[in-house]
C-alpha cells in the first residue's frame, strides 16, 4: 500500500522529520509537532498541535489512526484528548494532533517533538441491517465486569 504525504510545511524534512517506521517491525509512525515556537499545555488543558502534514490515503479501504505516544502517556499524561484520532480516506487537510494533559504539571510541546503515532490500517465498511432481535450468547447483555475482570 502505498501512502502519499504531502509536507504542508518547509520545515518537513529539515528541523522536522518527515514520517517513517523506526524499525522492521514498527506498526506505526511517529508523528512530530510542527510549530514556531513552543506551546505549553496546561495541567487538565488541551491543545491543538499541527504535523505540517497531509495524507492521501489510496482508497476507502484504509483508515489512518492517530495513537498516543506510550512514552508521554505513562511519564507525563500527555496523549490524543479524543484517544484515537481517526483520519478518513477522504480528508486532505492538515494532521492536527489535539493532546491533552492529564498529568498534575503543565507541559512544553518543542518544535519537532514527537506527540503521537500514525497508523495505517485496513478497514470494513458494514453493511447496515436493522432487526428486532439478535442472537443470543453465553454472556448475552452482562456489561461492565460480567465477565470477572
Amino acid at each position: 500500500m502505498e501512502l502519499k504525504i504531502k509536507a504542508l510545511s518547509p520545515k518537513i524534512g529539515t528541523e522536522i522529520p518527515a514520517p517513517f517506521y523506526a524499525t522492521p517491525g514498527a506498526a506505526a509512525m511517529d508523528l512530530h509537532a510542527c510549530l514556531e515556537g513552543p506551546v505549553s499545555i496546561p495541567a487538565g488543558g488541551r491543545r491543538m498541535i499541527p504535523t505540517g502534514l497531509a495524507i492521501a490515503l489510496p482508497s476507502a479501504d484504509y483508515v489512518a489512526l492517530v495513537y498516543a505516544r506510550s512514552g508521554l502517556g505513562i511519564k507525563h499524561g500527555i496523549a490524543p484528548a479524543n484517544c484515537v484520532g481517526v483520519i478518513d480516506s477522504d480528508y486532505r487537510g492538515e494532521i492536527m494532533v489535539g493532546l491533552q494533559n492529564s498529568g498534575e504539571s503543565d507541559y512544553t510541546v518543542q518544535p519537532g517533538d514527537r506527540i503521537a503515532q500514525l497508523m495505517i490500517t485496513p478497514v470494513v465498511q458494514a453493511h447496515i441491517q436493522m432487526v428486532d432481535g439478535l442472537d443470543g450468547t453465553q454472556r448475552g447483555a452482562g456489561g461492565f465486569g460480567s465477565t470477572g475482570v
